[in-house]
């Protein structure tokens, strides 16, 4: 059933695709209309969470849409950022750490699901998402704003690289305590 926080995670996901348009046409206007989009897109992530939680409307849906949408909308912004240059060079490596993390996590969610083990998001996560979002927020205004905007989203991005790297690795070891206790399915092979 849609309600209002699937609504807007369905709109972040719908955002995704004018995001990288304006990137790709890559005009000053195109780039102050893509940090719109992007912070927009950013809000309604924690509305939607805030009215799911507020008003009991929490999903299956919901719970399977949220994460990808915010995978996605950092993943394809990312991507962008690097394929226009504005991340380049050793600034290459901070997205590559965000994005493998992303990817890490999302396979040992997967596999503590099966296990209908839950992992909470922790306060240190949170503050990853934050640096990472405003770091973005700000690498996406890289020709339209003093150099000193981007200079401030390279540092973010890297803090926030810093906290990928730490609230993975706590992910990972949660991950791997529940792989340790797993036992050989008699006959099978794996």
């Amino acid at each position: 059933m849609l309600n209002l926080p699937n609504l807007l995670t369905l709109s972040r996901i719908a955002a995704i695709p004018l995001v990288v348009a304006c990137l790709w046409f890559d005009r000053a206007w195109t780039q102050w209309l893509a940090m719109s989009l992007f912070v927009i897109a950013c809000v309604t992530d924690w509305f939607d969470g805030y009215f799911a939680r507020r008003y009991h409307q929490i999903s299956r849906l919901g719970r399977f849409l949220d994460p990808i949408a915010d995978k996605l909308l950092v993943a394809a912004t990312l991507l962008m950022l690097v394929y226009n240059g504005t991340l380049h060079g050793i600034h290459v490596l901070a997205a590559l750490i965000i994005l493998m993390r992303e990817i890490l996590v999302s396979g040992l969610r997967e596999f503590l699901a099966e296990l209908r083990v839950g992992v909470p998001v922790s306060q240190l996560a949170k503050w990853k998402t934050g640096a990472q979002m405003v770091a973005i927020a700000f690498l996406l205004l890289r020709d339209v704003s003093p150099p000193v905007v981007t200079s401030t989203g390279l540092v973010l991005i890297w803090i926030a690289a810093g906290l990928t790297l730490i609230t993975g690795y706590d992910y990972l070891r949660t991950g791997l305590r529940h792989m340790a206790e797993d036992q050989p399915t008699p006959g099978g092979a794996e």
